[in-house]
């Protein structure tokens, strides 16, 4: 069948989940009510480390309106929900290692959420208390003791020579430089939540906050020992997620359905504010070491980095975050010799997991601060340095992947050069500074690439579905395996249904994800929804178009190779009467002919060594640019972002005004990330920052005045409509460019982040 010009790809859409939103219509979890709902509380073992030695529930179980206690000997199935990881269990019996604060030992349900909170505090433990482990650099010790220590992860890249003895002989210049990311809160505003209710059907259904339904199913198969055909997980509309409802939500589905298998009763869960902080995982705080070799006129001939990663005292999915921070620690470049070793440590602290940007912003800081350094001692242009070594198609990254394909990688740093008018950038900034004493702008720049999909480590996770069914109105239902958490999955997904179709968007219906509709799709995570979700649905629809095209073929009695559709009307070379889509589909339903589909992508295989870390690791990669111009007041260390220029290869921008948003809040996220969330933990293990009067995050406010956004399409051939991710780079290049602007501001270089102001008033005041 011809090809037919675009008429909703790449235009100006509404969000089709927009009037919802904003009308207050749209039922998140907390808005959900069945008959007879009872509430669920969690007492923790509110100790870092430590063994448990006894739990006493009777005077919970006597509180007034308690309906049930549940201890770990009330679970049917298996006692844990680690994964990959089996290394964290649903509930502490006695004997078991207490690993942080939040730590499960007994589930209370109650009447109402206030009668279930009163008596969770009457949970007596008894704990035989040890001293934890709160800091990264001791892990770090032990490790470099070259004792019995095994740290729990260890991740690692080899390419071309990288031998530390002789990778770096052929270099004229190496650089060294000590690098440290802390944590970062998700701060969705919407808190985890969770519905459980078993059904007529003795099926085990959950309502919740999530974006990784078939998660949830597994998990909560595995602990009620039932099969995955009697659990069910539909999404309620969620409140972001930012990667913290990937694997987190597990934990708290779970709960609520043992109390609900327990009870027969529906059981919800919904988390205040500080239990959120207090128990969810977050960004991986990274202390990284660079080692860069250089040739004269600034080629980029090796790379050493080491990096520790505090993973807390749950694995959760620390094993591919720091996946991908190994393959992307070495930049966005092409380099030759490459030796990446990342290891994990636990502590006694909350659990790291999945975050946007899943390990990747922590490290970029490093190599793109060693390559400002660089550039200033090479006195070359920083923009310059990085065009130089910037990957383009044939080029191989630095795990050896050769590039066919889908390569923006330069054109996103000339497109920053243009929308900045660097030179002149530069001057305005030097102007100012000769013009102000205590008043200094700086330019910072960070150039990344973004794995998309989960890559040669996810390989198993890695495909999606979708299902279309045509009804007798001609109207459209989809359901698709991703899931929407308010980045615009539905409008692009009913925006590629209805291009493939030829309808318009307001016939078109996405639905919330259900596991009972689609096998399992994979997590939505990784920038890989447009990708794969929207794959799916391609093909389902294509289905669709052949199963008319026959019908049409059949009713007007012509061959099928001269049907052709066009703006949604069937007609043929031979003069007979054109039908419309939904004539055509009424048709095919008075017939007796199914008009449903399913669509089944999944990513193309990848050649990996995980023994050396060296091959394909990802199916494409997006790329970014960014140029910011920050202000630092010198006497009180306040840094304000005035300017910010931006580039994304995304392959294609489906809907662009979408893009534009993704890239507006990713920028905004990491801005917080650099410069305003201090999240803060005590020498017991509690962090002590769990609301947002005492974690500052940015606001409207904070947002730059100038904003300047290009995007590049190097079209990916296995991308619907040719495109790619962009929902994690948006965020990735601005806590380095960010540093970058500050280092260049106050002439020293910022090696860690979020930038507190007493660490820059020392950097400030210390003499060069």
């Amino acid at each position: 069948m011809e090809k037919n010009p675009l008429t909703l790809i790449g235009t100006q859409l509404v969000r089709s989940d927009a009037s919802e939103k904003v009308l207050g219509a749209a039922k998140y979890v907390d808005d959900l009510h069945f008959s007879d709902t009872v509430y669920l509380a969690i007492r923790t073992a509110e100790v870092a480390s430590g063994a448990l030695r006894s739990i006493d529930i009777s005077k919970a179980r006597g509180s007034h309106g308690v309906l049930a206690v549940l201890t770990h000997a009330d679970i049917p199935g298996e006692n844990q929900m680690g994964s990959p990881v089996p290394d964290y269990p649903i509930l502490l019996k006695p004997g078991d290692e207490i690993r942080y604060v939040g730590d499960y030992v007994a589930f209370v349900v109650a009447h109402t959420r206030e009668q279930a909170l009163r008596a969770a505090e009457k949970v007596t433990v008894m704990v035989a208390e040890k001293k934890p482990v709160l800091s990264l650099n001791e892990r770090i010790r032990e490790l470099q003791k070259g004792g019995d220590y095994v740290p729990a992860v260890h991740q690692k890249i080899r390419k071309g020579d990288s031998d530390p003895k002789t990778m770096f002989d052929s270099c004229d210049y190496v650089f060294e430089g000590d690098f440290f990311a802390d944590y970062q809160e998700h701060a969705y505003l919407e808190t985890q939540g969770m519905i459980a209710l078993y059904d007529q059907d003795n099926v085990m259904t959950i309502y919740g906050s999530m974006q990784c339904p078939y998660y949830v199913q597994n998990g909560v198969a595995r602990a009620l020992g039932f099969p995955i055909n009697r659990i069910r997980i539909i999404q309620s509309v969620t409140g972001g997620a930012f990667g913290g409802k990937e694997e987190v939500p597990t934990y708290f589905a779970i709960p609520a359905a043992l109390a609900a298998y327990h009870l027969h009763r529906p059981v919800k869960l919904v988390l205040s504010r500080e239990e959120d902080i207090q128990w969810t995982s977050k960004r991986h705080p990274i202390k990284s070491r660079y080692k860069v070799g250089i040739a004269d006129y600034g080629r980029l001939r090796s790379i050493q980095v080491e990096a520790h990663a505090d993973i807390g005292g749950h694995s959760t999915l620390s094993p591919t975050v720091l996946w991908r921070s190994s393959v992307h620690a070495a930049g966005a470049y092409e380099i030759p010799n490459v030796r990446v070793d990342v290891y994990g440590h636990y502590t006694n602290k909350v659990p790291s997991g999945a975050y946007r940007g899943f390990g990747s912003p922590q490290v970029f800081i490093g190599i793109e601060g060693i390559i400002d350094d660089v550039a200033d001692h090479l006195k070359k242009d920083r923009l310059y340095l990085r065009k130089i070594n910037a990957l383009e198609k044939g080029k191989t990254t630095p795990t050896g992947h050769l590039l066919p394909e889908s390569v923006g990688a330069k054109k996103t740093l000339e497109e920053v050069e243009r929308l900045s008018d660097w030179e002149r950038l530069k001057e305005r900034v030097a102007q100012f500074n000769r013009e102000h004493k205590h008043l200094k702008r700086g330019v910072g720049i960070a150039h990344i690439h973004y794995g998309v999909a989960l890559g040669a480590m996810g390989h198993a996770l890695d495909a999606s579905g979708a299902f279309v069914n045509v009804l007798p109105d001609g109207s459209i239902s989809v359901h698709i395996g991703g899931t929407e958490m308010g980045q615009g999955a539905k409008t692009v997904i009913g925006a590629i249904v209805g291009e493939v179709l030829q309808q318009p968007m307001e016939k078109i219906h996405v639905y919330q994800t259900d596991t009972f509709f689609l096998p399992d799709s994979g997590p939505t995570v990784a920038s890989r929804t447009t990708v794969f979700s929207g794959n799916a649905a391609v093909l389902a629809c294509q289905e669709l178009l052949k199963t008319l095209t026959a019908l049409y073929s059949t009713e007007m009695a012509v061959p099928p190779q001269s049907v052709r559709y066009t703006g949604g009307v069937f007609s043929n070379t031979e003069g007979q009467k054109p039908v419309g889509f939904g004539e055509l589909a009424g048709i095919a339903l008075k017939k007796n002919i199914g008009l449903c589909a399913t669509g089944w992508f999944q990513t193309p295989r990848l050649t990996w060594d995980p023994e050396n870390g060296f091959g394909e690791a990802y199916v494409t990669y997006s790329f970014a640019s960014q140029i910011v111009v920050v202000e630092v007041d010198c006497l009180t260390a306040e840094v304000v972002v005035k300017e910010v220029y931006t580039a994304h290869d995304v392959g294609k921008a489906l809907n662009p005004d979408g893009v534009i948003g993704q890239i507006h809040g990713g920028f905004v996220q990491g801005m917080g990330y650099a410069l305003y969330e201090n999240l803060k933990v005590n020498e017991k293990g509690k962090i002590v920052s769990d609301n947002f009067n005492t974690l500052t995050i940015p606001t409207i406010h904070e947002t730059p005045e100038i904003f300047k956004v290009s995007i590049v399409e190097e079209p990916f051939s296995k991308g619907p409509f040719g495109a790619k991710g962009i929902g994690e780079p948006s965020l990735i290049p601005t806590p380095a460019a960010i540093a970058n602007a500050v280092s260049d501001a106050i002439g020293k270089r910022v090696r860690e982040i979020p930038i507190r102001k007493e660490y820059l008033l020392d950097l400030i005041r210390t003499a060069p």
